[in-house]
Protein backbone atom coordinates (compact mmCIF):
# COMPACT_ATOMS: atom_id res chain seq x y z
CA UNK A 1 0.00 0.00 0.00
CA UNK A 2 1.23 3.34 -0.68
CA UNK A 3 1.64 5.89 2.26
CA UNK A 4 -0.87 8.43 2.20
CA UNK A 5 -0.24 12.25 0.36
CA UNK A 6 -1.46 13.73 3.98
CA UNK A 7 -1.67 13.00 7.52
CA UNK A 8 -3.92 15.38 9.76
CA UNK A 9 -3.07 15.38 12.88
CA UNK A 10 -6.22 16.10 15.40
CA UNK A 11 -5.57 16.41 19.21
CA UNK A 12 -9.13 15.76 20.83
CA UNK A 13 -10.13 16.71 24.07
CA UNK A 14 -14.23 17.33 25.07
CA UNK A 15 -14.60 19.11 22.09
CA UNK A 16 -18.46 17.60 21.07
CA UNK A 17 -20.24 19.01 18.84
CA UNK A 18 -17.94 20.61 17.08
CA UNK A 19 -15.99 17.54 16.76
CA UNK A 20 -17.93 15.73 14.39
CA UNK A 21 -17.96 19.00 12.22
CA UNK A 22 -14.36 18.44 12.10
CA UNK A 23 -14.18 15.14 11.10
CA UNK A 24 -16.92 15.04 9.02
CA UNK A 25 -14.86 18.07 6.91
CA UNK A 26 -11.48 15.71 6.69
CA UNK A 27 -13.62 12.76 4.99
CA UNK A 28 -15.45 15.03 2.87
CA UNK A 29 -12.41 16.78 1.57
CA UNK A 30 -11.99 16.64 -2.77
CA UNK A 31 -8.61 15.21 -2.16
CA UNK A 32 -10.19 11.41 -1.80
CA UNK A 33 -9.95 8.73 1.00
CA UNK A 34 -7.02 6.99 -0.45
CA UNK A 35 -4.54 9.84 0.00
CA UNK A 36 -5.56 10.40 3.19
CA UNK A 37 -4.87 9.55 6.79
CA UNK A 38 -6.60 11.04 10.04
CA UNK A 39 -4.90 10.38 13.25
CA UNK A 40 -6.83 11.41 16.35
CA UNK A 41 -5.43 11.29 19.42
CA UNK A 42 -8.19 11.46 22.37
CA UNK A 43 -7.06 13.09 25.49
CA UNK A 44 -8.77 11.23 27.89
CA UNK A 45 -12.00 13.21 26.65
CA UNK A 46 -15.10 12.75 29.44
CA UNK A 47 -18.01 14.21 26.60
CA UNK A 48 -18.58 11.74 24.23
CA UNK A 49 -15.71 12.70 21.74
CA UNK A 50 -13.72 9.65 22.65
CA UNK A 51 -16.77 7.61 21.09
CA UNK A 52 -17.47 9.97 18.61
CA UNK A 53 -13.83 9.68 17.04
CA UNK A 54 -14.33 4.98 16.87
CA UNK A 55 -17.65 6.16 15.35
CA UNK A 56 -15.58 7.64 12.63
CA UNK A 57 -13.05 5.13 12.60
CA UNK A 58 -15.06 2.26 12.53
CA UNK A 59 -16.98 4.09 9.56
CA UNK A 60 -13.61 4.52 7.84
CA UNK A 61 -11.33 2.33 8.37
CA UNK A 62 -7.63 2.53 6.75
CA UNK A 63 -8.27 6.30 6.99
CA UNK A 64 -9.12 7.55 10.32
CA UNK A 65 -6.83 5.82 12.98
CA UNK A 66 -7.89 6.40 16.56
CA UNK A 67 -5.46 6.37 19.56
CA UNK A 68 -6.78 6.56 23.30
CA UNK A 69 -4.59 7.96 26.35
CA UNK A 70 -5.18 9.63 30.03
CA UNK A 71 -5.73 13.68 29.99
CA UNK A 72 -1.96 15.14 29.39
CA UNK A 73 -2.89 18.60 30.29
CA UNK A 74 -2.86 19.85 26.82
CA UNK A 75 -2.20 18.85 22.97
CA UNK A 76 1.63 18.57 23.03
CA UNK A 77 1.50 14.82 23.75
CA UNK A 78 -1.64 13.58 22.04
CA UNK A 79 -0.15 15.80 18.73
CA UNK A 80 3.38 13.88 19.49
CA UNK A 81 1.82 10.51 19.85
CA UNK A 82 0.17 11.02 15.86
CA UNK A 83 3.53 12.27 14.60
CA UNK A 84 4.77 9.23 16.09
CA UNK A 85 2.48 7.60 13.56
CA UNK A 86 2.12 9.37 10.65
CA UNK A 87 2.58 7.81 7.39
CA UNK A 88 1.66 10.69 5.11
CA UNK A 89 4.10 12.78 3.09
CA UNK A 90 2.77 15.65 4.44
CA UNK A 91 1.41 16.67 7.17
CA UNK A 92 -1.43 18.44 8.52
CA UNK A 93 -2.78 19.78 12.00
CA UNK A 94 -6.34 20.85 12.93
CA UNK A 95 -7.85 22.20 16.18
CA UNK A 96 -10.70 19.37 17.12
CA UNK A 97 -13.29 22.43 16.99
CA UNK A 98 -12.20 23.55 13.87
CA UNK A 99 -12.76 22.20 9.92
CA UNK A 100 -11.59 22.74 6.52
CA UNK A 101 -12.71 23.95 3.18
CA UNK A 102 -13.47 21.10 1.06
CA UNK A 103 -10.83 21.35 -0.97
CA UNK A 104 -8.11 22.36 1.20
CA UNK A 105 -6.04 19.29 1.25
CA UNK A 106 -5.68 18.99 -2.59
CA UNK A 107 -4.93 22.58 -2.97
CA UNK A 108 -2.48 22.68 -0.03
CA UNK A 109 -0.95 19.02 -1.60
CA UNK A 110 -0.55 20.39 -5.01
CA UNK A 111 0.83 23.78 -4.39
CA UNK A 112 3.53 21.83 -1.94
CA UNK A 113 4.40 18.92 -4.88
CA UNK A 114 4.32 22.08 -7.81
CA UNK A 115 6.82 24.87 -5.72
CA UNK A 116 8.72 22.26 -3.33
CA UNK A 117 7.21 23.86 -0.38
CA UNK A 118 8.43 22.41 2.95
CA UNK A 119 5.40 24.49 4.26
CA UNK A 120 2.50 25.62 3.44
CA UNK A 121 -0.16 28.23 4.60
CA UNK A 122 -4.13 28.23 3.47
CA UNK A 123 -6.40 31.04 3.95
CA UNK A 124 -7.40 30.95 7.45
CA UNK A 125 -10.15 32.33 8.75
CA UNK A 126 -12.15 32.78 12.36
CA UNK A 127 -16.00 32.21 13.21
CA UNK A 128 -18.09 33.30 15.62
CA UNK A 129 -15.81 36.49 16.30
CA UNK A 130 -12.40 34.44 16.54
CA UNK A 131 -9.73 36.76 15.50
CA UNK A 132 -7.17 35.62 13.07
CA UNK A 133 -4.69 37.42 11.87
CA UNK A 134 -4.93 38.18 8.32
CA UNK A 135 -1.94 40.40 7.04
CA UNK A 136 0.02 36.93 5.49
CA UNK A 137 -3.10 36.20 3.36
CA UNK A 138 -2.75 39.52 1.16
CA UNK A 139 -1.80 37.67 -1.83
CA UNK A 140 -0.82 34.15 -2.68
CA UNK A 141 2.84 34.18 -2.66
CA UNK A 142 5.14 31.20 -3.87
CA UNK A 143 7.79 32.09 -1.51
CA UNK A 144 7.83 34.02 2.04
CA UNK A 145 10.35 35.49 4.04
CA UNK A 146 9.84 34.56 7.53
CA UNK A 147 11.73 37.35 8.75
CA UNK A 148 10.40 39.91 5.68
CA UNK A 149 7.02 39.34 6.23
CA UNK A 150 4.01 38.81 8.21
CA UNK A 151 4.47 35.07 8.97
CA UNK A 152 5.50 35.92 12.88
CA UNK A 153 2.19 37.13 13.20
CA UNK A 154 0.64 33.35 12.22
CA UNK A 155 2.57 30.94 13.89
CA UNK A 156 0.22 28.21 14.37
CA UNK A 157 0.84 25.18 13.84
CA UNK A 158 -1.95 25.02 11.23
CA UNK A 159 -0.76 24.67 8.40
CA UNK A 160 0.74 21.69 5.81
CA UNK A 161 4.38 20.58 6.79
CA UNK A 162 6.61 18.20 4.85
CA UNK A 163 7.03 15.25 6.84
CA UNK A 164 10.55 14.93 5.98
CA UNK A 165 11.10 18.14 6.81
CA UNK A 166 9.97 17.41 10.60
CA UNK A 167 11.55 14.11 10.86
CA UNK A 168 15.17 15.65 9.55
CA UNK A 169 15.30 17.95 12.41
CA UNK A 170 13.57 16.27 15.37
CA UNK A 171 10.73 18.72 15.31
CA UNK A 172 7.89 17.97 18.03
CA UNK A 173 5.76 19.88 20.91
CA UNK A 174 6.98 20.86 23.95
CA UNK A 175 5.30 18.88 26.52
CA UNK A 176 6.06 21.32 29.31
CA UNK A 177 4.04 24.15 27.66
CA UNK A 178 0.24 23.78 28.21
CA UNK A 179 -0.24 26.63 25.80
CA UNK A 180 1.90 28.20 23.17
CA UNK A 181 3.61 24.75 22.59
CA UNK A 182 2.73 24.85 18.64
CA UNK A 183 4.80 28.22 18.02
CA UNK A 184 8.14 26.49 18.92
CA UNK A 185 7.50 23.62 16.45
CA UNK A 186 6.08 25.98 13.86
CA UNK A 187 8.68 28.72 14.54
CA UNK A 188 11.69 26.15 14.02
CA UNK A 189 9.75 24.76 11.02
CA UNK A 190 9.82 27.45 9.10
CA UNK A 191 13.66 28.31 10.24
CA UNK A 192 15.12 25.18 8.35
CA UNK A 193 12.35 25.14 5.48
CA UNK A 194 13.54 25.52 2.13
CA UNK A 195 10.37 27.65 0.63
CA UNK A 196 7.08 28.33 2.87
CA UNK A 197 4.28 29.66 0.65
CA UNK A 198 0.97 30.95 1.08
CA UNK A 199 -2.00 30.22 -0.62
CA UNK A 200 -4.43 33.42 -0.22
CA UNK A 201 -6.86 31.79 -3.23
CA UNK A 202 -9.46 30.11 -1.19
CA UNK A 203 -11.09 29.69 2.38
CA UNK A 204 -8.56 26.45 3.89
CA UNK A 205 -9.01 26.36 7.57
CA UNK A 206 -12.24 28.08 9.57
CA UNK A 207 -10.57 28.37 13.54
CA UNK A 208 -13.92 28.27 15.83
CA UNK A 209 -14.34 30.40 18.63
CA UNK A 210 -16.70 27.82 20.80
CA UNK A 211 -19.78 29.37 22.25
CA UNK A 212 -18.89 28.02 26.02
CA UNK A 213 -15.31 30.21 25.32
CA UNK A 214 -13.28 27.29 26.40
CA UNK A 215 -10.72 27.05 23.80
CA UNK A 216 -7.46 26.50 25.40
CA UNK A 217 -6.40 30.03 24.52
CA UNK A 218 -9.16 31.42 26.39
CA UNK A 219 -9.34 29.78 29.12
CA UNK A 220 -5.64 30.15 30.30
CA UNK A 221 -4.73 31.59 33.29
CA UNK A 222 -2.29 34.34 34.32
CA UNK A 223 0.11 32.30 35.27
CA UNK A 224 0.05 29.76 32.65
CA UNK A 225 -0.08 32.76 29.92
CA UNK A 226 2.96 34.34 31.93
CA UNK A 227 5.19 31.27 31.46
CA UNK A 228 4.01 30.73 28.10
CA UNK A 229 5.27 34.67 26.93
CA UNK A 230 9.07 33.80 28.73
CA UNK A 231 9.46 29.81 27.53
CA UNK A 232 8.43 31.62 24.02
CA UNK A 233 11.15 34.22 24.02
CA UNK A 234 13.99 32.08 25.35
CA UNK A 235 12.64 29.75 22.81
CA UNK A 236 13.40 32.77 20.11
CA UNK A 237 16.20 33.73 21.70
CA UNK A 238 17.77 30.47 21.68
CA UNK A 239 16.89 29.83 17.93
CA UNK A 240 17.89 32.77 16.18
CA UNK A 241 20.82 34.99 16.25
CA UNK A 242 20.74 38.62 17.92
CA UNK A 243 19.49 40.99 15.36
CA UNK A 244 16.87 42.45 12.73
CA UNK A 245 16.07 38.37 11.89
CA UNK A 246 15.41 38.04 16.10
CA UNK A 247 13.91 41.17 16.24
CA UNK A 248 11.21 40.56 13.60
CA UNK A 249 10.11 37.19 15.34
CA UNK A 250 10.39 39.10 19.10
CA UNK A 251 7.80 42.00 17.90
CA UNK A 252 5.23 39.62 17.92
CA UNK A 253 5.65 37.91 21.08
CA UNK A 254 5.53 41.38 22.73
CA UNK A 255 2.78 42.88 21.30
CA UNK A 256 1.00 39.80 21.91
CA UNK A 257 1.64 37.62 24.66
CA UNK A 258 3.59 39.94 26.84
CA UNK A 259 1.22 43.09 26.45
CA UNK A 260 -1.57 41.10 26.78
CA UNK A 261 -0.56 40.46 30.27
CA UNK A 262 -0.86 44.15 30.90
CA UNK A 263 -4.53 44.57 30.61
CA UNK A 264 -7.36 44.84 32.95
CA UNK A 265 -7.50 41.07 34.74
CA UNK A 266 -3.95 42.21 35.81
CA UNK A 267 -5.29 44.42 38.49
CA UNK A 268 -7.32 41.45 39.86
CA UNK A 269 -4.09 39.89 40.71
CA UNK A 270 -3.34 39.88 44.26
CA UNK A 271 -0.73 42.76 44.97
CA UNK A 272 1.82 40.77 45.65
CA UNK A 273 1.27 38.32 42.95
CA UNK A 274 1.31 41.55 40.70
CA UNK A 275 5.12 42.60 42.03
CA UNK A 276 5.97 39.51 41.03
CA UNK A 277 4.83 38.97 37.27
CA UNK A 278 5.77 42.59 37.05
CA UNK A 279 9.32 41.59 38.19
CA UNK A 280 9.35 38.93 35.11
CA UNK A 281 7.67 41.04 32.49
CA UNK A 282 10.62 43.34 33.37
CA UNK A 283 13.56 40.99 33.20
CA UNK A 284 11.82 39.87 29.54
CA UNK A 285 11.35 43.52 28.35
CA UNK A 286 15.42 44.44 29.81
CA UNK A 287 16.85 41.50 28.29
CA UNK A 288 15.04 41.60 24.73
CA UNK A 289 13.35 44.52 24.09
CA UNK A 290 15.60 45.96 22.10
CA UNK A 291 15.08 49.69 20.14
CA UNK A 292 14.26 47.99 17.03
CA UNK A 293 11.58 46.33 18.46
CA UNK A 294 10.55 49.44 20.71
CA UNK A 295 10.07 51.24 17.40
CA UNK A 296 7.82 48.82 15.68
CA UNK A 297 5.36 48.55 18.90
CA UNK A 298 1.72 50.52 18.63
CA UNK A 299 1.57 53.39 21.19
CA UNK A 300 -0.26 51.77 23.28
CA UNK A 301 1.50 48.17 23.44
CA UNK A 302 5.26 50.01 23.60
CA UNK A 303 3.97 52.82 26.66
CA UNK A 304 2.60 49.88 28.77
CA UNK A 305 6.09 47.79 28.34
CA UNK A 306 8.06 50.78 28.24
CA UNK A 307 6.59 51.99 31.55
CA UNK A 308 7.16 47.81 33.07
CA UNK A 309 10.57 48.21 32.19
CA UNK A 310 11.26 52.02 33.90
CA UNK A 311 8.39 52.38 35.80
CA UNK A 312 7.08 51.05 39.42
CA UNK A 313 3.95 48.61 39.99
CA UNK A 314 2.21 51.58 41.41
CA UNK A 315 2.53 53.41 37.83
CA UNK A 316 2.22 50.17 35.68
CA UNK A 317 -0.96 49.81 37.56
CA UNK A 318 -2.20 53.44 36.83
CA UNK A 319 -1.46 53.11 33.44
CA UNK A 320 -2.95 49.83 32.92
CA UNK A 321 -6.52 51.79 34.42
CA UNK A 322 -5.99 54.37 32.14
CA UNK A 323 -5.78 52.51 29.39
CA UNK A 324 -8.71 50.13 30.27
CA UNK A 325 -10.95 53.50 30.01
CA UNK A 326 -12.30 54.64 26.93
CA UNK A 327 -11.80 57.96 27.62
CA UNK A 328 -8.73 59.75 26.87
CA UNK A 329 -6.96 61.38 29.85
CA UNK A 330 -6.40 65.21 30.45
CA UNK A 331 -4.78 66.57 27.25
CA UNK A 332 -2.04 68.78 26.01
CA UNK A 333 -2.45 70.48 22.60
CA UNK A 334 0.68 71.45 20.87
CA UNK A 335 0.28 72.92 17.49
CA UNK A 336 -1.64 70.61 15.54
CA UNK A 337 -0.88 67.10 17.89
CA UNK A 338 -2.67 66.25 20.78
CA UNK A 339 -1.21 64.59 23.86
CA UNK A 340 -2.89 62.48 26.12
CA UNK A 341 -1.71 62.73 30.15
CA UNK A 342 -0.78 58.90 30.69
CA UNK A 343 1.22 58.38 33.19
CA UNK A 344 4.84 59.70 32.70
CA UNK A 345 3.78 62.15 30.47
CA UNK A 346 6.53 64.30 30.80
CA UNK A 347 7.93 63.16 33.59
CA UNK A 348 11.51 63.95 33.48
CA UNK A 349 12.74 60.78 35.53
CA UNK A 350 11.48 58.53 32.76
CA UNK A 351 12.38 61.12 29.94
CA UNK A 352 9.53 59.61 27.60
CA UNK A 353 9.64 61.32 24.47
CA UNK A 354 6.23 62.89 23.67
CA UNK A 355 5.50 61.26 20.49
CA UNK A 356 4.90 58.34 22.66
CA UNK A 357 1.84 60.17 24.25
CA UNK A 358 0.65 61.68 20.76
CA UNK A 359 -2.89 60.46 20.49
CA UNK A 360 -4.03 63.35 18.04
CA UNK A 361 -6.10 60.35 15.45
CA UNK A 362 -8.27 59.18 18.46
CA UNK A 363 -8.67 63.07 19.41
CA UNK A 364 -9.29 63.76 15.92
CA UNK A 365 -12.00 60.89 15.67
CA UNK A 366 -13.82 61.33 19.82
CA UNK A 367 -13.79 65.77 18.52
CA UNK A 368 -16.00 65.00 15.13
CA UNK A 369 -18.68 63.17 16.95
CA UNK A 370 -20.48 65.95 17.20
CA UNK A 371 -24.82 67.18 16.78
CA UNK A 372 -26.13 70.51 15.63
CA UNK A 373 -28.82 71.79 18.40
CA UNK A 374 -29.35 74.79 17.08
CA UNK A 375 -29.58 77.37 13.77
CA UNK A 376 -29.84 81.10 14.46
CA UNK A 377 -28.79 84.15 13.35
CA UNK A 378 -26.65 86.94 15.86
CA UNK A 379 -24.50 90.05 15.60
CA UNK A 380 -21.52 90.47 15.64
CA UNK A 381 -19.30 93.30 17.73
CA UNK A 382 -19.77 95.55 14.79
CA UNK A 383 -23.58 95.07 14.40
CA UNK A 384 -23.35 92.70 11.38
CA UNK A 385 -25.71 89.43 10.87
CA UNK A 386 -23.82 86.21 11.72
CA UNK A 387 -24.62 82.98 11.15
CA UNK A 388 -24.87 80.76 14.34
CA UNK A 389 -24.28 77.04 14.96
CA UNK A 390 -24.93 75.01 18.04
CA UNK A 391 -23.49 71.78 18.42
CA UNK A 392 -23.07 68.85 21.43
CA UNK A 393 -20.21 66.74 21.64
CA UNK A 394 -20.33 64.19 24.15
CA UNK A 395 -16.42 64.20 24.70
CA UNK A 396 -16.00 66.64 27.76
CA UNK A 397 -11.70 66.86 27.23
CA UNK A 398 -13.23 68.72 23.73
CA UNK A 399 -12.85 72.29 25.77
CA UNK A 400 -9.37 71.96 26.14
CA UNK A 401 -8.33 71.95 22.17
CA UNK A 402 -7.34 75.46 21.26
CA UNK A 403 -5.89 77.27 18.51
CA UNK A 404 -6.48 75.80 15.00
CA UNK A 405 -7.63 72.51 16.43
CA UNK A 406 -10.98 73.01 15.76
CA UNK A 407 -12.42 74.55 12.41
CA UNK A 408 -15.99 75.06 11.51
CA UNK A 409 -16.17 75.88 7.52
CA UNK A 410 -19.12 76.48 5.28
CA UNK A 411 -16.95 75.84 2.10
CA UNK A 412 -13.95 77.95 2.40
CA UNK A 413 -15.43 80.02 5.21
CA UNK A 414 -14.21 79.43 8.47
CA UNK A 415 -16.26 80.52 11.96
CA UNK A 416 -14.93 82.39 14.41
CA UNK A 417 -15.11 79.01 17.47
CA UNK A 418 -15.54 79.13 20.84
CA UNK A 419 -15.76 75.75 23.36
CA UNK A 420 -17.60 75.72 26.48
CA UNK A 421 -17.84 72.76 29.13
CA UNK A 422 -21.66 71.16 29.18
CA UNK A 423 -23.21 69.24 31.15
CA UNK A 424 -23.55 66.48 28.60
CA UNK A 425 -19.85 67.13 27.57
CA UNK A 426 -19.02 70.34 25.51
CA UNK A 427 -20.95 72.98 23.97
CA UNK A 428 -19.45 74.25 20.41
CA UNK A 429 -20.64 77.61 18.49
CA UNK A 430 -19.50 78.97 15.62
CA UNK A 431 -20.41 82.26 14.18
CA UNK A 432 -19.82 83.13 10.27
CA UNK A 433 -20.40 86.64 9.82
CA UNK A 434 -22.94 86.67 6.67
CA UNK A 435 -21.33 89.41 4.71
CA UNK A 436 -18.17 87.16 4.12
CA UNK A 437 -20.37 84.45 3.22
CA UNK A 438 -22.06 87.05 0.46
CA UNK A 439 -19.11 87.62 -0.44
CA UNK A 440 -17.84 84.77 -1.43
CA UNK A 441 -21.35 83.33 -2.93
CA UNK A 442 -21.78 83.08 -6.64
CA UNK A 443 -25.67 83.41 -7.98
CA UNK A 444 -27.02 80.35 -6.35
CA UNK A 445 -24.47 78.99 -3.14
CA UNK A 446 -25.15 75.88 -1.35
CA UNK A 447 -22.81 74.46 0.65
CA UNK A 448 -22.55 72.50 4.07
CA UNK A 449 -21.17 73.34 6.88
CA UNK A 450 -18.13 71.13 8.23
CA UNK A 451 -16.12 70.29 11.36
CA UNK A 452 -12.30 69.78 10.89
CA UNK A 453 -9.68 68.94 13.63
CA UNK A 454 -6.33 68.84 14.30
CA UNK A 455 -5.51 70.18 10.68
CA UNK A 456 -7.48 67.87 9.02
CA UNK A 457 -7.14 64.41 10.62
CA UNK A 458 -10.68 63.93 10.81
CA UNK A 459 -13.69 66.06 8.74
CA UNK A 460 -17.26 65.22 8.86
CA UNK A 461 -20.20 67.06 7.70
CA UNK A 462 -21.95 68.72 10.34
CA UNK A 463 -25.55 67.61 11.28
CA UNK A 464 -28.49 67.67 13.53
CA UNK A 465 -30.81 64.46 14.91
CA UNK A 466 -33.44 66.16 12.82
CA UNK A 467 -34.94 69.25 10.95
CA UNK A 468 -33.48 72.19 11.74
CA UNK A 469 -33.90 75.78 9.87
CA UNK A 470 -33.59 79.35 10.82
CA UNK A 471 -35.90 82.39 9.58
CA UNK A 472 -34.76 83.13 6.04
CA UNK A 473 -33.41 86.87 5.78
CA UNK A 474 -32.80 88.95 2.93
CA UNK A 475 -29.71 90.76 2.14
CA UNK A 476 -28.33 93.80 0.27
CA UNK A 477 -24.88 93.11 -1.04
CA UNK A 478 -24.41 96.66 -3.04
CA UNK A 479 -27.64 96.90 -5.07
CA UNK A 480 -28.34 93.41 -5.28
CA UNK A 481 -30.85 91.43 -2.77
CA UNK A 482 -29.55 88.07 -1.58
CA UNK A 483 -32.20 85.27 0.20
CA UNK A 484 -30.19 83.41 2.64
CA UNK A 485 -31.79 80.54 4.09
CA UNK A 486 -30.30 78.10 6.54
CA UNK A 487 -31.30 74.76 7.15
CA UNK A 488 -30.55 70.99 7.05
CA UNK A 489 -31.27 68.66 4.43
CA UNK A 490 -33.17 65.10 3.69
CA UNK A 491 -29.79 63.89 5.72
CA UNK A 492 -29.90 66.24 8.30
CA UNK A 493 -26.97 68.09 7.31
CA UNK A 494 -26.83 71.81 7.24
CA UNK A 495 -26.91 73.69 4.67
CA UNK A 496 -26.96 77.62 3.96
CA UNK A 497 -28.43 78.43 0.73
CA UNK A 498 -28.00 82.14 -1.03
CA UNK A 499 -30.14 83.22 -3.83
CA UNK A 500 -29.79 86.00 -5.62
CA UNK A 501 -33.05 87.70 -6.25
CA UNK A 502 -33.74 88.90 -9.64
CA UNK A 503 -35.14 92.94 -9.23
CA UNK A 504 -38.04 91.59 -11.76
CA UNK A 505 -38.68 89.13 -8.60
CA UNK A 506 -38.63 92.30 -6.36
CA UNK A 507 -41.02 94.53 -8.11
CA UNK A 508 -43.68 91.41 -9.00
CA UNK A 509 -42.90 91.33 -5.07
CA UNK A 510 -43.93 94.65 -4.02
CA UNK A 511 -46.62 94.91 -7.08
CA UNK A 512 -48.26 91.80 -5.25
CA UNK A 513 -48.82 93.74 -2.22
CA UNK A 514 -50.17 96.25 -3.66
CA UNK A 515 -52.86 94.93 -5.57
CA UNK A 516 -55.99 94.92 -3.27
CA UNK A 517 -57.22 91.69 -2.17
CA UNK A 518 -59.82 90.14 -4.61
CA UNK A 519 -60.70 87.23 -2.44
CA UNK A 520 -64.40 86.52 -0.69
Amino acid sequence: MNAPDVTVVVAVYNTMPYLTTCLDSLVGQSIGLERLEVVAVDDGSTDGSGEELDRFAKRYPGTVTVLHQPNSGGPAVPSNRALDVAQGRYVFFIGSDDYLGPEALERLVDAADRWGSDVVLGRMVGTNNRYVHQAIYASTEEQVDLFDSALPWSLSNTKLFRRDLIERYGLRFREDMRMGSDQPFTLEACVRAGRISVLADYVYYYAVKRDNAQNITYASRFEERLRCAEELINFVAGLIEPGPRRDAVLVRNFSWEVAKLLRADFLDLDPSVQEHNHQRIRRLAESFLTDAIRDQLAPDVRLRLLLARHGSLAQLRELIRQQSDKLLPALTVDGDRCFAGYVGFRDPELGFPDEWYDVTDRAAKLAVKTTVTELAWGRDAAGGLTLVITAQNPWARMVDLTGDAVRVTIGDQPAVVSLRPDSAGTLLRAEFPVKQLLAAGAQRWKAGAKLTVFGGLSTVPLRAKGQLTATRQALWRGLRLHRVTANTDRKHQVLLTIKRVRYRQVAATRLARLRPSRGK
